[in-house]
């Protein structure tokens, strides 16, 4: 099987000389055409797809603000940018439409050609990239609340990776704090009852609830665990090595979730809160010398202005407590000057629920205000809505209690097994176990990145389980069904190579779909919507169905050329579908 990466830069989307994609091509001619035209350097060409085939394939719309700078008539401008526009080759059509609008119509042979140039992905500044996502909390069990963080962090990675951009994943797992003195204290407990460790751990959730029933119930053993709080941030042995037992055990519950979900986070990427510590009190004795955080009612506070609320009141950030203990801002903050200093980071982006937008803010500002974090590093919270259920509220089990993960991803993977074995009874039950992991884990993972990102979703199994409309098993059905194409006609799909002849109207609505995919790319890198890609590949999907559908392919009379040129148009489709869904950590199979 040829590696889905490889495969897609030899179909090369995009480009002449292979390097830039078409909108990129576009807006270097428009923008040399402008400033020929007299328009200053620093007025955009505006490139954009056309919303309509009457206007062309794309439009240049920067006639009409370098027309306002200029005080100048719009459509005359478009036209002097016009007379020096050299699309020659490139554009069989160009025109100009309303106040000034140039329409442009690509040349077919532009077009076919520019599918099978072989070359690297848009030319890109590369950048290190450091992506914090996941980030669960240990000695509890993941449950939906951390899918989406998960998933659309995955995500961003992968296509940052595929980019050429040296990505970091780092997975901020919360493994310290005051509740690890109850647990430690609870699970010293059950030991000393004779009870192993591992067995005590073996329901994470349930565990975690026997503590905190007993904390609340005997004084007694919450001082206790209050006491074993300090013991264990002071470095006491028998704490540290009862609290490792919850990390173990935590750790390899995650690492299971996360090959299921086919996420890639390994232990290598682990980066947990309890790894700065050695420079909290640094972070805080600096912060203290710089004026920045100052001593409030026996506390280190930082006060920031820059957040101050409609009474003209700073925004606080607590940084140490008035008894000396450390909070999650101390270590967010040395976790930034670790990520700048040690990673080297240009870019950290931290996919994190909207609810904690307010200390994002209070310390990347504090950061930046302490110069932790040069200017040239972009700090950015990507935050994103919540899992609900059909009632409207956050998804919850029907007695209330929280989802675990595990148990999602068991039944839908269920789900799938049935949908699959009513559709194609013929199928080994091996064959229908494979399909119906990819399937079930696909639909889960597609139903929430193809949401608007910032936007709560309602979880709907039939919808996201759904053949029809923008869902995952659609796109992974159409994948299937352009091999069945190729098995019919005897050839390998990621072997064919024919040269493409674009004629009718839906081979070329494809063969531009298909050119789209690293601009695509480029601006869920940007803008961090996964969406985005979601709608493509759902685009390209209906796209091929449709070409499909009013282009014979195999039918008898149809000539070889031709023949040959739509099964090219069919390997493209199916090697950038296959790409796009593994950009989005979604699998493909050969048949379902």
């Amino acid at each position: 099987m040829v590696n889905l990466q490889s495969a897609v830069k030899i179909m090369s989307i995009g480009g002449t000389g292979a390097e830039m994609g078409i909108k990129e091509l576009l807006s270097q001619r428009v923008s040399a055409a402008m400033q020929a035209a007299g328009v200053p350097s620093d007025c955009s060409p505006m490139v954009a797809l056309s919303g309509k085939p009457q206007f062309g394939d794309y439009q240049a719309n920067g006639a009409m603000g370098a027309a306002k700078q200029l005080k100048t008539n719009p459509r005359e401008l478009a036209q002097k940018i016009l007379d020096n526009l050299d699309l020659e080759g490139v554009a069989d059509k160009l025109e100009i439409a309303g106040p000034g609008f140039i329409n442009i119509t690509l040349d077919n042979k532009f077009l076919a050609k520019s599918l099978g140039q072989s070359g690297d992905q848009q030319s890109i500044s590369k950048q290190t990239v450091v992506v914090d996502y996941s980030s669960p909390n240990l000695a509890k069990e993941m449950h939906v609340g951390h899918l989406r963080s998960t998933i659309i962090g995955d995500a961003l990675a992968r296509i940052l990776e595929y980019q050429g951009h040296s990505v970091v994943r780092q997975n901020h797992m919360g493994d310290w704090g005051t509740q690890f003195g109850m647990l430690i204290a609870e699970l010293e407990e059950q030991m000393g009852e004779g009870e192993q460790a591992e067995l005590a751990l073996n329901d994470l959730e349930v565990f975690y609830q026997q503590s905190k029933k007993h904390f609340d119930a005997d004084p007694a053993f919450a001082d206790k665990a209050r006491g074993y709080v300090v013991k264990l941030q002071s470095g006491d042995n028998h704490c540290r090595s009862l609290w490792q037992k919850f990390i173990d055990v935590s750790v390899a519950h995650n690492l299971e979730i996360y090959q299921q979900l086919n996420v890639g986070l390994g232990r290598e990427h682990i980066q947990p809160e309890s790894s700065y510590n050695d420079d909290l009190e640094n972070v805080v004795n600096e912060l203290s010398t710089q004026g920045l955080a100052v001593d409030s009612e026996g506390a280190k506070v930082v006060f920031l202005a820059e957040l101050a609320d409609k009474n003209g009141d700073p925004s606080p950030m607590i940084i140490q407590k008035s008894g000396g203990g450390f909070l999650y801002a101390t270590t967010d903050l040395a976790c930034l000057r670790y990520r700048v200093g040690t990673l080297k980071a240009d870019r950290i982006l931290y996919f994190i629920d909207a609810r904690q937008s307010l200390h994002m803010k209070q310390v990347f500002i504090t950061g930046r205000k302490a110069k932790f974090v040069p200017d040239h590093v972009s700090l950015e919270h990507h935050a994103f809505g919540t899992m609900m259920g059909a009632d409207g509220r956050p998804f919850k089990t029907r007695s209330g209690g929280t989802v675990k993960l595990a148990d999602l991803l068991v039944e839908a993977q269920e789900r799938a097994q049935r949908l699959v074995q009513e559709k194609n009874p013929e199928l080994s039950s091996q064959e229908v176990a494979e399909i119906a992991r990819k399937l079930g884990i696909g639909a889960i993972k597609y139903a929430d990145l193809s949401k608007t990102r910032t936007n709560d979703y309602i979880f709907d199994w039939d919808a996201m389980l759904s053949f029809e409309g923008n869902t995952s098993p659609y796109l992974q059905y159409a994948y299937t069904r352009i091999h069945s194409i190729f098995r019919k006609a005897g050839i390998d799909a990621l072997s064919f190579s024919a040269p493409v002849m674009i004629e009718q109207p839906q081979e070329k609505t494809l063969a531009l779909k298909l050119s789209q995919f690293n601009e695509v790319l480029s601006q869920v890198s940007s803008d961090c919507y996964p969406h985005s890609l979601c709608s493509y590949l759902y685009d390209l999907a209906s796209a091929f169905m449709s070409f499909y559908e009013q282009c014979p392919v195999l039918k008898d009379g149809v000539a070889t050329d031709v023949q040959h040129s739509r099964l090219q148009l069919c390997a493209y489709s199916a090697t950038t579908l296959a790409q796009g869904l593994d950009l989005l950590g979604i699998e493909v199979m050969e048949k379902m």
